[in-house]
């Protein structure tokens, strides 16, 4: 069963709205043959130019399912979440059971009972490379990264000496993932 936590910025969450969003969300539980006890935390967003963004995101011991999407229409931008999520899940759940085959595994119901068809997709190596981390701060990074033409650069931290990572947004800024 999910629990919904059903949160809003600039929009006031009507009961309208939440029982859309629940109504639709829910429909994920279909792929689990256990009961799933998750939460399903929901943010609403509403901007100035009258675009929503909605996002959720639903932690569970095995797997994170999340999915954001912006549009101008709040209940399409949800409908566009409910696709995500089950995409995500049928991946997942191609993958856990080539597991469960070859040994253990946790088992999700047979997808194609409820009418939609397993694609099998093979996650596969086609190329490795191999380079030296060189010493830089975050700045020559992304420097480096767009030199390349790339959405990610990974570095060794001139200051701490650990790996890091600076990557292109979808809004255009950078991120830093920094590892310990």
């Amino acid at each position: 069963m999910l629990n919904f936590n059903i949160r809003g910025e600039n929009i006031e969450v009507t009961p309208a709205i939440r029982e859309y969003v629940e109504n639709k969300i829910e429909k994920v539980e279909r792929y689990f043959s256990d009961d799933i006890n998750a939460n399903a935390n929901v943010n609403l967003k509403v901007y100035n130019d009258k675009q929503t963004k909605v996002e959720v995101t639903i932690p569970m011991k095995n797997l994170t399912l999340r999915a954001e999407e912006r549009h101008d229409d709040m209940y399409a931008a949800i409908d566009l979440i409910v696709d995500k999520l089950e995409r995500q899940i049928r991946k997942h759940k191609t993958k856990v059971n080539r597991k469960f085959r070859e040994g253990a595994g946790v088992y999700f119901a047979n997808i194609t009972q409820s009418g939609i068809p397993v694609t099998e997709e093979e996650y596969s190596v086609v190329r490795t490379k191999q380079f030296d981390l060189k010493p830089m701060d975050q700045e020559e990074a992304i420097l480096q990264m767009n030199m390349l033409g790339h959405d990610f650069y990974i570095f060794t931290d001139a200051e701490s000496d650990s790996t890091n990572i600076v990557y292109k947004r979808k809004d255009g800024k950078y991120g830093l993932i920094e590892t310990n």
